[in-house]
């Protein structure tokens, strides 16, 4: 089921083109500063493939009908352009599914890179690799009507209210650095929703297209209390690659070379919701 929220506002647009590196993003490994880009040379998992991993299940607007292999939603989309500039036919590209927890931790992977909106933090680039940043995405809490936060304007007003996130992301952090309260932590965002639609918490913390999708489709009479305020830089989203990958500098071009000739900028105009009706929360 495709359903789209708005079209993406300028400025999104424009921070989506401004998101090219320079390097690879979390990666010192000169074998993956050295390495060639050639199809034939690449060093992927299976010769001559291309393994893309996504969450299991994949949500809209990243995935649609958890068919990540369609390219339909952000995220297949973008996956297929980095397969494509990369080298590599629709049908040379090949799928597997990890958890979120498992992915960002240390240790051998069983893809090439993966991609479910995994912020680029500091301390995950002591496990894992990115490539340049192919989304800036700001938090935002999903709600329902009748809900003791609807309505609310500021974080102080939040200081009581019960919220949760997935282990393992920046939501998580956002609720215990910029709110100040302890949150309750799910397995993953399937879990936090399930809570959410048993008024087993207030509120849950997501980034904003997801929020915009939770809100419109999955939580009965759901809202968007507000976005929480940003620090100026916004939650970057990368392509995960295994720490020392050989691909993290081909996969991080690619990123960049979407980025510069707009290829990024119209999957964005297509996939993701305007931030119309998601007003920022005061400090």
């Amino acid at each position: 089921m495709q359903k789209r929220f708005g079209i993406i506002t300028a400025a999104v647009i424009a921070a989506a083109l401004t998101l090219t590196g320079c390097g690879p993003f979390g990666s010192d490994s000169s074998d993956s500063a050295s390495a060639s880009c050639e199809i034939g040379e690449l060093a992927t998992i299976t010769e001559g493939k291309l393994t893309i991993a996504t969450g299991e299940p994949a949500y809209y607007p990243w995935v649609i009908d958890d068919k990540p292999e369609s390219g339909e939603g952000f995220e297949g989309a973008v996956a297929y352009a980095v397969a494509k500039q990369l080298g590599f036919d629709a049908a040379d590209v090949t799928w597997a599914r990890t958890t979120f927890d498992s992915a960002v931790t240390p240790g051998e992977k069983k893809f090439d890179f993966n991609l479910q909106q995994f912020s680029i933090t500091d301390d995950r680039k002591k496990a894992v690799d990115f490539s340049s940043p192919y989304y800036t995405a700001p938090q935002a809490i999903v709600s329902f009507k009748g809900s003791k936060i609807e309505g609310k304007t500021s974080l102080a007003e939040l200081k009581s209210a019960k919220l949760g996130a997935a282990v393992g992301t920046t939501s998580l952090d956002a609720i215990e650095n910029q709110i100040g309260t302890k949150p309750q932590v799910f397995n993953d965002n399937a879990a936090g929703v399930s809570a959410l639609k048993n008024k087993q918490i207030d509120g849950l913390v997501v980034d904003l297209p997801t929020a915009f999708y939770l809100s419109g489709v999955e939580v009965p009479n759901g809202l968007i209390v507000g976005q929480l305020p940003s620090n100026g830089e916004g939650d970057q989203f990368g392509l995960l690659l295994s720490k020392g990958s050989k691909l993290t500098s081909c996969v991080t071009g690619a990123v960049d070379a979407i980025t510069a000739d707009g290829t990024l900028a119209a999957i964005t105009d297509k996939w993701l919701a305007t931030d119309a009706g998601a007003p920022v929360l005061k400090p």
